[in-house]
């Protein structure tokens, strides 16, 4: 059922409208809208789409508790957090949207692939690999599109298309130069959808990027705590991060820590920060949890298919440690590992919750180990590209 907001809701806008409809229509708002397949819920939130930019026009079907359902297109439905959403009634849905001439070039520093379009449509997007593409489906989109302007400029792109997969789902293809995929940031510049793709480094060596370096948790997010010593993993992510940190210095690689000291930081904010620095490649540091006491080990965790290679390189170095294989998990639904702007990779160095591994944790020798580890992961995920 419908619940009391979103009737009142939508009252308001039949009623300011004039018109027998039954849904209401706005925008995208905040910094990080994003939208989720459906109303599933984990620990981590429901599954998600992507992020998307804002004042994208949605159109609101439906509402349960703390999202609208939302219309994507003729087929196509998602979930939009209430926060993310403003009502807007200067919105008017046409009964189709026109794609425009598309430009594929690049600067300096990446490639592009701009779509001219009638207005900021919703959009979800996807990595494959073997052959390396980045794919991304435009919601409510028809094609006009009758050429494609593509420069020698670009240097990571290799070819460009598009398929009209359903009547109003218009369908982007970008197909790399290389197998690894090294990011890319989708948003809107006015009413053109604009995929910036990030480059694969000149050389592929550690001293040529910016690794990013997340220590979990911290301020009042105190994450895990010890079995035997109430350890919190707040303070034992830092250190390890920070033991990290340290290793790649004396490597002569670039870092940027979103912490050095114990203070709250949302998701939101992380991933601003880490937006505005746009490293090559980030590491979050964790310790891992389990009801059972037995359950112990090491892994390591990604989101997208093109990134898994460098979460596998981290999970075989640290496997190394003699550390129970816990696993290496895909799909994983964690903030930081959703931006698609760069390679992320999540290590679950050890279980608090086992007295083995607890140990380990607490053991000053074992931290710098784990950098090391960590270290040689990213130095063998580069080796395989040569």
């Amino acid at each position: 059922m419908k619940n009391l907001f979103f009737l009142l809701l939508l009252i308001s806008a039949l009623i300011a409208n004039g018109q027998s409809t039954n849904y209401i229509v706005g925008k995208t708002t905040g910094q990080l809208p994003f939208l989720e397949y459906g109303l599933g819920e984990d620990r981590l939130g429901g599954a998600k789409m992507g992020y998307v930019d804002s004042n994208i026009v949605i159109k609101v079907v439906d509402s349960v508790n703390g999202k609208y359902k939302v219309q994507l297109s003729k087929y196509h439905q998602g979930w939009l957090p209430k926060n993310d959403f403003v009502q807007d009634s200067s919105v008017h849905l046409r009964p189709y949207y026109l794609t425009g001439s598309w430009r594929v070039y690049g600067d300096s520093l990446y490639d592009y692939v701009t779509i001219s379009l009638e207005d900021r449509l919703p959009y979800r997007s996807m990595q494959q690999i073997d052959p390396a593409k980045i794919v991304v489906d435009i919601f409510g989109a028809t094609s006009n599109t009758n050429w494609i302007t593509q420069l020698k400029t670009v240097k990571e792109i290799k070819n460009v298309y598009y398929e009209q997969t359903e009547d109003d789902v218009f369908r982007v293809t970008i197909e790399l130069k290389h197998q690894q995929h090294w990011g890319y940031f989708i948003y809107y510049d006015n009413n053109r959808l604009t995929i910036r793709v990030k480059r694969q480094p000149a050389k592929l060596t550690p001293q040529s990027l910016l690794v990013a370096i997340d220590p979990g948790h911290g301020g009042d997010n105190k994450g895990a705590t010890g079995v035997s010593s109430n350890i919190m993993e707040k303070e034992y992510t830092l250190k390890i991060a920070k033991e990290l940190e340290k290793y790649l210095k004396s490597k002569k690689v670039k870092t940027f820590m979103t912490r050095t000291v114990d203070t709250s930081l949302s998701m939101v904010d992380r991933t601003m920060m880490l937006r505005g620095k746009d490293p090559t490649i980030l590491i979050s540091i964790h310790l891992n949890s389990s009801g059972k006491d037995t359950i112990r080990g090491v892994s390591t965790y990604y989101r997208y298919i093109g990134f898994r290679s460098l979460s596998q390189a981290v999970l075989d170095r640290m496997l190394e440690l003699k550390l129970k294989e816990f696993g290496n998990v895909g799909a994983f639904n964690f903030s930081l590992s959703g931006p698609t702007e760069y390679p992320n990779c999540l290590v679950e160095v050890a279980f608090l919750s086992n007295k083995d591994d607890e140990k380990l944790i607490l053991s000053p020798k074992f931290q710098k180990q784990v950098a090391i580890k960590i270290y040689q992961g990213i130095e063998d995920w580069l080796k395989k590209m040569k």
